[in-house]
């Protein structure tokens, strides 16, 4: 079981109704944050989350939008008696633009450990999960990212008795382990059928519509893309800052084939975002204009 919650929907500058992007993911007891705008941690409270839980945290790239809220929530990870080392994973440029905000946060009570990165993707396995960044087009470098939970095959009883596995070795071979026993190595495709379907997710904001977001989005369970403005008119204003309309965001959604589409990063000027909904379903029937805080528990199929 995976849950996620957009923490905050807005995009350039917070609104009284509308928290900066923000997005937190939960598994097996650890927390991912992908990007941490300002008001981060005020949209947790409101949520009765502390932030003692965060382990990792992704940014997409390094617009104040998306990572001004960082000293603030370090500071209060701090003051949450946190000790174990949380690792932050960006963009190249990341240890320079940490350090710049870490000067108003300049001693915390447990190690933070950076994972710089370049080039056109990069991945990282942790906490039970892998996690994909992938570049896109904004006017800076700018990444979007994919959140995986494997799943393996299910467990062929008759199989192990088959193949004469004693007993104590099949909880070890269920969880991918090769047992040399001497006179015998039992590998787990011994006992293992094929893998099955895990949960994928795929965040991506700021940017050009381009092939790498569809690429990676396919299979996902929930995709979360940009939607920075509704109106036709304004799809001008769109190429020339390099970011995506709704419709462009439905389109991508379409393309890959994914269950489920999340908007988000509403321009300011944007009021009553839902308002877009309609076309954005003529493109998408799954899509959803969120509300910060809003949540869907991931499970795996049966």
């Amino acid at each position: 079981m995976v849950d996620v919650t957009l923490l905050g929907t807005g995009g350039m500058m917070p609104l009284p109704y509308r928290w900066l992007t923000s997005l937190m993911v939960r598994y097996n007891g650890s927390s991912l944050l992908i990007d941490c705008g300002e008001g981060t941690q005020i949209a947790m409270r409101q949520r009765g989350w502390s932030p003692n839980p965060i382990d990792v945290i992704c940014f997409t790239h390094y617009h104040a939008d998306h990572i001004s809220g960082l000293p603030g929530l370090l500071l209060d990870m701090a003051n949450s008696d946190r000790t174990s080392p949380v690792t932050i994973i960006g963009p190249k440029g990341l240890e320079r633009v940490v350090s710049g905000l870490r000067v108003i946060a300049p001693e915390l009570p447990f190690e933070v450990i950076l994972k710089e990165f370049s080039g056109s993707e990069e991945t990282f396995e942790m906490f039970g999960y892998r996690l994909k960044a992938f570049k896109v087009s904004h006017s800076i470098i700018c990444y979007g990212y994919t959140f995986e939970v494997d799943r393996a095959g299910r467990f062929d009883r008759d199989a192990a008795v088959r193949e004469n596995i004693p007993l104590e070795f099949w909880s070890r071979l269920q969880n991918g382990e090769t047992i040399d026993a001497g006179d015998r190595v039992y590998e787990p495709s011994m006992v293992m059928g094929p893998d099955r379907k895990g949960i994928k997710i795929t965040y991506c904001t700021d940017t050009r519509p381009v092939p790498a977001i569809a690429e990676n989005a396919v299979g996902s369970d929930l995709c979360i893309l940009e939607g920075m403005y509704g109106d036709a008119e304004d799809a001008p204003k769109a190429l020339k800052k390099k970011h995506m309309t709704m419709q462009e965001a439905a389109q991508i959604a379409a393309d890959a084939g994914v269950a489920g589409l999340w908007l988000t990063h509403f321009s300011p000027s944007i009021g009553r975002a839902e308002r877009y909904l309609n076309s954005v379903k003529s493109i998408f029937p799954g899509a959803v204009i969120p509300k910060d805080g809003e949540t869907i528990e991931l499970n795996f199929e049966e």
